[in-house]
């Protein structure tokens, strides 16, 4: 029988994420902090899935199907509240944890201020690491709302939240988002709680082609935009006191809006939702100057930018 009392509850949302299963979960099996429990929210997958997470026999690993598809926020959501944990990590079917992160990370929620602790991470593909998230900038810490806000910086696989934090919302993952569900989410906790981070590797974020969020990038700004206007709503005097970040957020989305317009071959639209930033720094001047040439050229850049620098 499974205990009633569970320090970490481990949320493992999924959709035809079998070709990187066995390695999550054994990754979490490894941990040197063994109070945990598994919660796998199969979300309509139609490969093999299930069949892998069911082969292993550990009680503390929880299946549930769907009833229906639906947006990854309202998965996330529809896990956790089957979750029994004091404190509530998330994991991927296609990332890793390496064997002590809990252990380490857990501790730090012993200021009781502290409702999200991350770690630094590796992003890495078939050929090896590409990136270490923090290794030249750390993060903020503490009251972190407005940093988070302008220029998010949290990986989800690193983060563990302290559930009593998760509840003082008013709402938990929204169920509009696809791919800035997260964002959304940590932004919010950021306003009430602090933020504390374990400066060790403990995590890997795979990259690869067939990633839900990155296959579904076109969504970035539009739904940016929703939580921009949530925020105004839920914070006094918003737009006055985060000026620069609203700013920040707005310069983006024009940067995101210009990349699809350029994949589609309308380099003049893209070059006109970039001009009033392209004064901004080198990335915006070049990111301009480059729509008179094919989206192509941007991408081998941007590739080239990503094996060369590494942090």
């Amino acid at each position: 029988m499974q205990k009633d009392n569970i320090c970490v509850s481990i949320i493992m949302n999924c959709y035809n994420g079998g070709k990187y299963l066995n390695e999550a979960i054994d990754s979490v099996l490894v941990q040197t902090f063994q109070d945990w429990e598994l919660i796998f929210w199969d979300n309509q997958s139609s490969d093999n899935s299930a069949k892998i997470l069911q082969s292993y026999e550990d009680e503390r690993i929880q299946y549930y199907l769907s009833e229906k598809f639906t947006s990854l926020g309202e998965a996330r959501n529809q896990a956790i509240m089957k979750s029994k944990g004091e404190f509530i990590a998330f994991l991927d079917c296609d990332d890793l944890w390496m064997l002590d992160k809990l252990e380490k990370q857990i501790p730090l929620f012993n200021d009781s201020k502290v409702g999200l602790v991350i770690c630094d991470t590796y992003f890495f593909n078939e050929k090896g690491v590409l990136k270490q998230l923090y290794k030249k900038n750390k993060p903020p810490v503490g009251n972190v709302f407005s940093e988070l806000l302008g220029e998010y910086f949290v990986s989800l696989e690193t983060a563990v939240i302290r559930r009593t934090a998760l509840n003082s919302l008013d709402h938990w993952f929204d169920q509009r988002f696809d791919v800035i569900e997260e964002y959304d989410l940590f932004v919010r906790l950021g306003y009430s709680w602090q933020l504390s981070y374990v400066d060790e590797v403990l995590a890997k974020w795979r990259v690869h082609g067939i990633s839900w969020t990155w296959s579904r990038g076109g969504l970035f700004p539009e739904e940016r935009k929703l939580m921009l206007d949530k925020l105004s709503g839920m914070i006094p005097n918003f737009e006055e006191f985060y000026t620069e970040e609203i700013k920040q957020i707005e310069r983006i989305c024009s940067l995101e809006e210009a990349q699809i317009e350029w994949k589609e071959r309308n380099n003049a639209t893209a070059r006109r939702l970039l001009e009033p930033y392209k004064t901004s720094g080198l990335k915006w001047f070049l990111a301009y100057y480059l729509t008179w040439f094919p989206y192509s050229l941007f991408q081998k850049l941007q590739r080239w930018r990503g094996a060369t620098h590494p942090t």
